[in-house]
C-alpha cells in the first residue's frame, strides 16, 4: 500500500508543493501487527471492538501467530461454533471470515503448534462417522504451503479419550497441556482436571494429571502453559471465585514444584465467566475471553501476581 507525501520545494523564490508516493516503513508495519490496535496497559480492554469483538457475536478461544500477523478465534454462529481468522496481507488485515466450519458439529478453541504448521482445536465430531459425538476431543489441521488443508486429524489416544478433552497449549519441547474429565466419576461430568502429555520422538506420550496445587475436585480447564513452564493459567469454578468461572495462576518454584494456584483477582475476573487464556509469543500481551468477548491486557500483570 502506498501513500502520497507532500514536499515543499523553493526555486527562484517560488514555492512548489509536490506530492510523491512512499511505501510503508518497517516502523509502520510494526504498528499494524495485532490488527493495528493500540496496545493495552494494566487495565484489560476489549480487543478490536467492532472488528473482532462485536456486540452480536459470542466469542471463545483465540490465538495469534508469533509475528502477530495471523489471528484465529472461535465464534458462535447460530448455535454452532466455528473457527474464524484474519491475517495481515499486503499491509492490510483481511476481513474476518470462516476458516473451519464442520457441517453440523462444532470446532472451537484454536491453538497453533510451535512451528505453526498445525492448528489444533476441539470438536464434538464422532471419530469414524459424520455424526455428533457425546464428547469433545482434540483435533488439528495442517498447513499446505501458505494456506490450510482443511482435512482434519484426531490427536492420539494418549491424549484423547471416550470422555471430554478441552483446550490445549504447548511447551517449548512440544508437550501438550489440556483438560479432561476422563477420571471423573460418571455422576460428575463437570469435574475436569488439567493434564500434561509429554512430546517425545514425534509423538505424545500417555498423559498424566497435574498435582493438587492445580487440580481439585472442582472444575479446572482452559489451560495456558508458559512455553518455558514457568507459570500456568487456567479457568476454574470455585466457591471463592468472583463469578461463573475465574482465571487462576500458578508459578513453578526453583525446586520444580507448582505453587498453590491463586485467583487472578478482580482486575481480570468478574461476576461473569472468564476463560480461554493466551499469552502472545513475544510475551507482551495477555488475551482471554470474558462474558463471550475477547479482552487483552499488558502481560506485566502476571509478574504482579507472583508472591
Amino acid at each position: 500500500m502506498k501513500f502520497l507525501i507532500l514536499h515543499k520545494i523553493v526555486t527562484l523564490g517560488i514555492t512548489f508543493l509536490i506530492l510523491s508516493p512512499f511505501s510503508f516503513s518497517a516502523q509502520t508495519v510494526e504498528n499494524l501487527i495485532y490488527l493495528g490496535q493500540k496496545p493495552p496497559k494494566i487495565q484489560p480492554e476489549l480487543f478490536a471492538p467492532d472488528i473482532i469483538s462485536k456486540k452480536n457475536k459470542s466469542l471463545f478461544g483465540s490465538v495469534f501467530n508469533k509475528g502477530g500477523t495471523e489471528f484465529y478465534y472461535g465464534v458462535d454462529v447460530n448455535g454452532k461454533s466455528e473457527i474464524w481468522f484474519t491475517k495481515l496481507e499486503n499491509k492490510e488485515w483481511t476481513k474476518p471470515e470462516t476458516l473451519l466450519s464442520l457441517n453440523h458439529y462444532n470446532a472451537n478453541d484454536p491453538f497453533l503448534s510451535n512451528d505453526e504448521n498445525q492448528l489444533y482445536f476441539i470438536s464434538n465430531k464422532a471419530n469414524l462417522s459424520d455424526t455428533i459425538s457425546d464428547s469433545y476431543n482434540i483435533w488439528y489441521i495442517e498447513r499446505d504451503g501458505k494456506d490450510w488443508n482443511l482435512e482434519i486429524f484426531k490427536v492420539d489416544t494418549t491424549v484423547n479419550s471416550d470422555r471430554n478433552e478441552y483446550y490445549m497449549s504447548f511447551t517449548l519441547d512440544g508437550s501438550m497441556y489440556f483438560s479432561s474429565n476422563v477420571d471423573a466419576p460418571p455422576d460428575s461430568q463437570h469435574n475436569f482436571n488439567i493434564y500434561k502429555s509429554k512430546y517425545k520422538n514425534g509423538a505424545f506420550l500417555k498423559s498424566i494429571p497435574m498435582d493438587e496445587s492445580i487440580n481439585t475436585k472442582d472444575y479446572e480447564a482452559d489451560v495456558f502453559i508458559a512455553p518455558d513452564e514457568s507459570y500456568i493459567i487456567f479457568c476454574s469454578i470455585r466457591k471463592e471465585g468472583y463469578g461463573q468461572g475465574d482465571l487462576y495462576i500458578s508459578f513453578k518454584n526453583d525446586d520444580g514444584n507448582w505453587t498453590k494456584a491463586k485467583n487472578m483477582g478482580e482486575i481480570i475476573n468478574t461476576e461473569g465467566h472468564e476463560l480461554c487464556p493466551f499469552i502472545t509469543k513475544d510475551g507482551k500481551y495477555f488475551f482471554y475471553t470474558s462474558n463471550k468477548k475477547i479482552y487483552w491486557v499488558d502481560s506485566k500483570i502476571i509478574n504482579s501476581l507472583k508472591d
